[in-house]
């Protein structure tokens, strides 16, 4: 997971590993939902946003673009 300062703060980026596009979008993990980054190739990326108990929050905070850490 990112530490202070290494959260990418965009809506695209590209895996540093293989080069794959990767959108942002809302993740889960057993923590919660999450925004951020998952490369198919190798495996989550970025977590871009605190952890959300319900999709739908997850949701709203990705389309309203209030999720920034």
């Amino acid at each position: 997971m990112a530490l202070p300062g290494e959260c990418v703060n965009s809506t695209l980026t590209k895996c540093m590993d293989c080069g794959t596009t990767l959108p942002i979008k809302v993740l889960r993990s057993n923590a919660g939902y999450y925004i951020g980054f998952f490369c198919p190739n190798c495996g989550p990326y970025s977590r871009e946003s605190e952890y959300y108990k319900h999709e739908h929050e997850a949701k709203a905070a990705l389309e309203g673009g209030a999720y920034y850490r």
